[in-house]
């Protein structure tokens, strides 16, 4: 008995259970099952594939050079520094070419400085005093310029004084600019040469118009509809692009992003694979009322004068800091990506006759009679085995699961 039973459970196993089907006559519920269906159908042909292109490998891993390089020349004429004409050498920081670079707009210069000692500026908090003994001798100045004599100097017995330190004297002015020294720096023109590379599809390409003419380059500009592959900007241009006015930056400085997309459907071909730019400014906060707003640093410049004395001029440069950075995905068709999202759609479909069940079930009067029509049972059977003197009984029920 006992083979005849593991017997039976084998066979069982090549079975074919099919599904049962019921129409249900119920118009709402099949209004709303079609236009379910529709609705899956449409995200899929609207949203996944032609949207989304879900028949595509995509590759973001995208590899990118950025080359940079500034043209102009601008004239200052300070009390300090006298006339001076600042060509890219002077103002572009660094100046080989980088996917970040300073241009200076504006300055303000500390000349003449040399080795000795002085007094420190009134605010440096840590170097007030009202005696020598605040005055630690040899001890830095936090925040200052230089290390403490020993000495505090006052104006007179009753008031309060700094700290004489050793350093770089005279100390660095302490004003605002009232407006920019480099004038005509919204002029300057930025070649902005990238190449990119996608290693899965193993494509490249430049945002520089390929043509054979050599003057082509120093005759165009960027713009969006006549010249999208001329990678020259004008500084102007790009603060108006990114909602800023040039010479309302060039103060105080600034921080602007150049954003560089490129989005590629290489099924389409090589030519249809373009830049798109984007500007913005990153210095600023939602609120636009932040004290960090603008961007400079300090630099210098060391000399000797004819007896071997060394000096040096020490420059708080304002500016725009460019940071150019690159994006870009490319696509191209792919026989497993489109057979996931098919398949997935598939399933999907699905849905819609599951939420109508459950709509006939427990939405509709009528549920319980659809209940007894999807889900049958049929009685226990006894199935009797006298094989040696043994019984054995076998009760099985069934379901079947319907979908209308």
């Amino acid at each position: 008995m006992a083979g005849s039973f593991f017997k039976t459970r084998f066979f069982s196993l090549f079975d074919y259970k099919t599904e049962k089907y019921i129409v249900a006559k119920n118009k709402r519920v099949g209004v709303l099952y079609r236009l379910i269906q529709l609705s899956i159908l449409g995200y899929i042909i609207g949203w996944v594939f032609v949207s989304k292109k879900g028949y595509q490998e995509t590759d973001e891993a995208i590899q990118s050079s950025i080359i940079t390089k500034l043209k102009g020349v601008s004239v200052t004429n300070t009390t300090e520094s006298g006339l001076l004409v600042w060509g890219p050498e002077d103002y572009v920081i660094p100046p080989q070419g980088e996917a970040v670079l300073f241009v200076v707009t504006n300055f303000l210069e500390t000349p003449n400085q040399n080795l000795g000692y002085c007094a420190e500026s009134p605010r440096v908090l840590d170097g007030h005093c009202q005696d020598n003994e605040d005055c630690e001798k040899g001890k830095m100045v936090v925040a200052g310029n230089g290390i403490m004599s020993g000495r505090c100097l006052k104006k007179d017995e009753n008031s309060s004084g700094t700290c004489e330190i050793y350093g770089w004297c005279p100390i660095e002015r302490k004003f605002k600019p009232k407006g920019p020294l480099l004038t005509n720096a919204e002029n300057f023109t930025i070649y902005i040469k990238n190449f990119i590379q996608f290693p899965k599809f193993t494509f490249s390409k430049s945002n520089v118009f390929e043509t054979t003419d050599d003057s082509y380059l120093s005759k165009c500009r960027f713009d969006e509809e006549r010249h999208p592959y001329c990678p020259i900007f004008r500084l102007g241009d790009i603060t108006r692009r990114a909602g800023y006015d040039f010479k309302d930056m060039a103060t105080f400085g600034g921080s602007i992003g150049i954003m560089i997309q490129w989005e590629c459907d290489l099924d389409k071909g090589y030519e249809y694979c373009h830049p798109q730019y984007h500007f913005t400014r990153l210095d600023v906060s939602v609120a636009n009322h932040s004290i960090a707003t603008g961007f400079n640093f300090r630099h210098t410049r060391y000399f000797k004068n004819s007896t071997g004395e060394s000096f040096r001029s020490l420059y708080k440069v304002y500016g725009v800091r460019f940071n150019v950075m690159v994006h870009g995905k490319a696509g191209k068709f792919n026989i497993i990506p489109t057979a996931i999202n098919v398949g997935s759609g598939l399933a999907l479909m699905g849905a819609g006759a599951f939420f109508c069940d459950m709509v006939l079930l427990y939405l509709m009067k009528k549920g319980d009679s659809y209940r007894e029509r999807k889900f049958e049972g049929s009685k226990s059977t006894i199935s009797t085995y006298k094989d040696n003197g043994v019984e054995d009984r076998d009760g099985a029920t069934e379901q079947e699961n319907l979908t209308s």
